[in-house]
């Protein structure tokens, strides 16, 4: 095996990488419709057994199901090389109906196309290409997730077990618009809170209502001036809902709420500073829960980081990204949950796109075959 046959066939396997992504784009995955996100898990075990490469299912009776690959290496006790990725959408069912994979102009559309059903595909043929040639140094593993976008809520045991029997970890997120690859991001923590009041007549017997909405403007303002822009500290009060009708004071009123940071020393301060707010009562006689329902956490760069990237940023210098970087990104992903058990990770190794989680999102077909070599050389100098 030479470094030439695995880069030589994976640029021979281009069309074959667009028709699978065309396959698993038409698929509705949205976070919740298990049974779409286990279909596209089927197409990708398809792809497996008709290439002889060993999978299994972890099964998750509400989420879609952990679908996991191996490409051995005989003989070796070494620990694996872990390519990671998603494969759920935030789009919901009739999305592909509606919007199709297309290619225009040199551009790939479609729901998830970059983020991230392009990453997965790229994964998917480097562990091929190492199992039809041999050569890889260490094993390599395949981890195709369900949930991400949600906060990983059934995945993230999967990861985190994974990630600490690895020696490496790639997550093959899209590459940003720039070219580079994402060697930092933020922690996230996605929160529901709930509030309750009481029913009033607003204009018969308005003295006896205690307004839930109310409470939830006071506590939305005291929640947002926790914002530290300079720190990299992000709330945002995304939606709200509440009432009974307009002629009645709110007895519930609930927002959801999204807070990112950079530094994991300020996760308990701003959480601590959240749960003041909400045991507070700016409105007399009301009552507020919070529930965490995901999170992220960060990806810092360690040193052993550091030199996976550069490696990776050789590799890629090899077959002509000579001006590939690493950048930071306030997005969140799986990669934090590997970085922080401390295996050497980087993100955002798949092939670029821009505008993820809209109808304009878009990959960069040319890009397909140069990542996956990249991705491939890396794995061999590793």
């Amino acid at each position: 095996m030479s470094e030439a046959q695995i880069t030589d066939w994976l640029a021979s396997q281009k069309q074959a990488m667009i028709d699978l992504l065309r396959d698993v784009v038409n698929i509705d995955s949205g976070s919740y419709d298990k049974e779409g996100v286990d279909a596209v898990g089927a197409r990708f075990e398809r792809h497996f057994a008709e290439h002889g490469i060993p999978s299994r299912r972890e099964a998750n009776a509400t989420f879609g199901d952990a679908i996991h690959a191996e490409v051995a290496k005989p003989g070796s006790n070494e620990k694996p090389v872990l390519l990671m990725g998603h494969r759920d959408t935030v789009f919901g069912k009739g999305e592909a109906g509606r919007r199709p994979f297309t290619i225009t102009d040199g551009r790939a559309y479609g729901p998830g196309v970059a983020d991230m059903k392009s990453g997965l595909v790229m994964n998917v043929f480097v562990a091929t290409a190492f199992h039809k040639f041999g050569g890889n140094p260490h094993p390599i593993k395949l981890l195709i997730t369900s949930d991400e976008e949600i906060g990983s809520p059934s995945s993230r045991p999967a990861i985190e077990r994974e990630g600490r029997s690895a020696r490496a970890v790639f997550n093959s997120e899209p590459g940003r618009p720039t070219g580079n690859v994402v060697t930092g991001r933020k922690g996230g923590i996605f929160m529901h809170l709930g509030i309750t009041g009481k029913a009033a007549h607003s204009g018969a017997n308005f003295a006896a209502g205690i307004s839930a909405i109310g409470e939830l403007a006071h506590k939305i303002v005291q929640i947002h001036a926790l914002t530290d822009l300079d720190k990299g500290i992000t709330l945002n009060v995304g939606l709200v809902s509440g009432g009974q009708s307009v002629n009645t004071t709110a007895p519930y009123a609930e927002g959801q709420i999204d807070l990112r940071y950079v530094d994991p020393a300020d996760r308990a301060r701003i959480m601590a500073a959240i749960e003041k707010i909400v045991a507070t009562s700016y409105v007399p006689g009301t009552s507020a829960t919070l529930t965490i329902k995901g999170e992220f956490v960060p990806v810092v760069q360690s040193a052993e980081s550091k030199t996976l990237f550069e490696n990776y940023q050789a590799a890629a210098r090899q077959v002509g990204l000579t001006t590939l970087q690493g950048e930071f990104s306030g997005g969140c992903a799986d990669s934090g949950f590997t970085a922080a058990v401390g295996t050497p990770t980087i993100c955002g190794l798949g092939p670029v796109g821009g505008l993820a989680h809209t109808s304009e999102e878009y990959l960069e077909v040319d890009s397909i075959v140069p990542r996956a070599q990249a991705l491939a050389l890396a794995i061999l100098r590793g």
